[in-house]
């Protein structure tokens, strides 16, 4: 099986591959809390939505920098 996005394409979002991790993971718990909220059926899981988000750049980079600084605490 083929990871799709690739992982050249996420790291050159985010260079580093354990910052991808934790950004992804905390991404994927703000989407399923929302869609949990708000009674939204999820066509895929949260962690490939959040996947999507970071290779499409559309993750924010407060998003980001949360997590480091959560990491650096």
């Amino acid at each position: 099986m083929m990871l799709y996005p690739a992982m050249n394409q996420l790291t050159s979002v985010i260079p580093n591959r354990y910052l991808l991790v934790n950004v992804v993971a905390h991404r994927a718990r703000e989407i399923a809390d929302e869609a949990e909220e708000t009674g939204e059926r999820l066509t895929e899981k949260p962690v490939t939505l959040a996947i999507h988000e970071v290779a499409d750049g559309r993750l924010s980079p407060e998003i980001i920098e949360q997590v480091e600084q959560a990491e650096n605490a």
